[in-house]
């Protein structure tokens, strides 16, 4: 039995202490921003945070992560306004997306311990594995962070304060059906 702080909330997970963290945040937790990518710690898909470090939560037991506190892309910022998140959607970085959470998680690290990395700090720090290749518009992206994070920048990108992200589609028009007697673009996608 594993007792760990994840998310803000104290867990205790009646498992194998030897199962991995991964598992038991998405099979346990039902945290499932946390990917599964390759099982050996080389593509950091399963990167969270372990008291604040980017860790790849495939190499570590939950016996090993005893007593700690565990953050998870879920947690990261529950109104999508965290500077990293703001810059991936301002350039656009995702394209398949399975990779993001996890490089999201080691950026934001990155980020709390060195507000203005170079170059050659990023590449050392994010070694995770984008599958689409799209580490030119990350490059950015993580500049483009940093700058917000430190005052010097601000995104339009930002939700509207006090929207909640389960509303958030709803303010999609192409989401929101028409207006009984409404005339109806023969293009516009409607849930009914």
């Amino acid at each position: 039995m594993t007792r760990m702080t994840v998310n803000g909330q104290p867990v205790h997970y009646r498992m194998d202490p030897r199962t991995p963290l991964l598992w038991a945040l998405r099979d346990a937790s039902n945290l499932t921003g946390t990917k599964y990518g390759c099982g050996i710690g080389l593509c950091g898909a399963c990167t969270v945070h372990l008291d604040g470090r980017a860790i790849r939560s495939c190499q570590i037991s939950i016996a090993d992560a005893e007593g700690a506190v565990v953050t998870t892309i879920e947690e990261l910022s529950r109104s999508r306004d965290h500077a990293v998140q703001q810059a991936w959607i301002e350039n656009m970085v995702p394209q398949c997306g399975y990779c993001q959470s996890g490089v999201i998680m080691a950026v934001a690290a990155l980020l709390d311990s060195n507000a203005n990395p170079t170059d050659e700090e990023i590449d050392a720090a994010i070694t995770n594995i984008c599958r689409c290749g799209t580490y030119p518009r990350m490059r950015e992206a993580i500049r483009l962070a940093a700058r917000v994070a430190r005052g010097e920048e601000r995104l339009a990108s930002a939700p509207p304060p006090g929207v909640d992200p389960g509303d958030a589609a709803r303010s999609v028009e192409a989401l929101t059906p028409p207006e009984e007697g409404a005339e109806v673009d023969p293009g516009r996608i409607v849930n009914e």
